[in-house]
C-alpha cells in the first residue's frame, strides 16, 4: 500500500531525507521511529502530498504521490502532529465540512460523520465548540477527520503527544483496532506504544533508515531486548542525534 523508493529531500543545502526506501503492505501497522530532526515528519508530508521530494518516488496504493495527488489523497487519512482543526466550529459541523471536502456524496455525509464520531467516541461532544475541547478530545476529532471516507491508509504523526496516561491508553487501543481495517504508518516517541500496536518498525536517523525489521526479531523471541535498547543502539551507530533543519520544525 505504501512504496517509497530512494526518497531524498533537501531544505537548501541541508538533507532531511537521503535515499530512503521501504514498503508497507496491506493491513500492516508499522512504527516509524527516530529522534527529533531525523526526517520522519518530512517523509510523512511527502507521502501525503504536502511537500515535494527532491528525488525519488513515493506511491500510495500504486499511485505516485505527485503524479496523481488527488488519487493519493482519496486513499490516505492523515493526522499531523499539529491537529488541523477549526476552533470556531462545532465538532459535527467540522466533520461535515471535512466530508464534503473529501468528496463524500451529499446523501452519505450524515451517515459518514455519524460513523466516524461513533468510532472515535466523540458523539457526546458533537455540538461542542472545538476551541473548548480538551487535548484528548481534540486528538479524537483529529482521528475522526482522518477516518472520513474510509481511506485504506492512515498516516499518524505523534497521535498521543501531550495526552495524559488515560488518554494515551484510549488512543492506543483505538489505533490497534484501526489496524484491523487499515494500513497504518505510526510515528511516535512513545516506544511502549509501538511495542503494543506495531508488527514492524522502521528507525530513521540523519535522514537515513538505520534499522528495519519485525518487532519480534529485533527484541528476540524471549524479549531479550527492549525496543528502547534497539532504538538507542540504532541511532548510536549513526553518530547520535543531529539538530533539526528549520523546515522540519514547522
Amino acid at each position: 500500500m505504501i512504496e517509497v523508493e530512494h526518497l531524498t529531500k533537501y531544505y537548501g543545502s541541508i538533507p532531511a531525507l537521503e535515499d530512503v526506501s521501504f514498503q508497507v503492505g496491506q493491513g500492516e501497522v508499522i512504527g516509524f521511529l527516530g529522534p527529533n530532526g531525523a526526517g520522519k515528519s518530512t517523509a510523512m508530508r511527502i507521502l501525503t502530498g504536502f511537500s515535494p521530494a527532491t528525488r525519488g518516488f513515493a506511491r500510495i496504493g500504486g499511485y505516485e504521490v505527485h503524479a496523481h495527488p488527488l488519487e493519493v489523497k482519496r486513499r490516505v487519512g492523515y493526522l499531523p502532529e499539529r491537529v488541523p482543526l477549526y476552533d470556531e466550529m462545532v465538532v459535527s459541523g467540522f466533520l461535515r465540512f471535512v466530508a464534503e471536502v473529501k468528496g463524500v456524496s451529499r446523501g452519505n455525509v450524515k451517515a459518514e460523520v455519524g460513523r466516524v464520531m461513533e468510532r472515535c467516541s466523540v458523539v457526546d461532544i458533537s455540538d461542542r465548540m472545538i476551541a473548548h475541547l480538551s487535548k484528548g478530545y481534540r486528538q479524537r476529532v483529529g482521528l475522526a477527520q482522518a477516518l472520513i471516507g474510509s481511506p485504506p491508509v492512515l498516516i499518524l504523526d505523534e497521535p498521543t503527544v501531550g495526552l495524559d496516561p488515560r488518554q494515551i491508553i484510549e488512543i492506543r487501543q483505538m489505533i490497534k483496532e484501526l489496524g484491523k481495517e487499515h494500513t497504518v504508518l505510526l510515528s511516535t516517541h512513545i516506544l511502549p506504544e509501538v511495542s503494543m500496536v506495531c508488527e514492524r518498525v522502521i528507525i530513521i536517523n540523519h535522514g537515513r533508515i538505520v534499522t528495519e525489521d519485525r518487532l519480534d526479531r529485533l527484541t528476540g523471541k524471549e524479549g531479550d531486548r527492549t525496543l528502547e535498547d534497539v532504538f538507542m543502539e540504532a541511532i548510536a551507530k549513526e553518530g547520535g542525534v543531529r539538530g533539526e533543519p528549520e523546515a522540519e520544525k514547522q
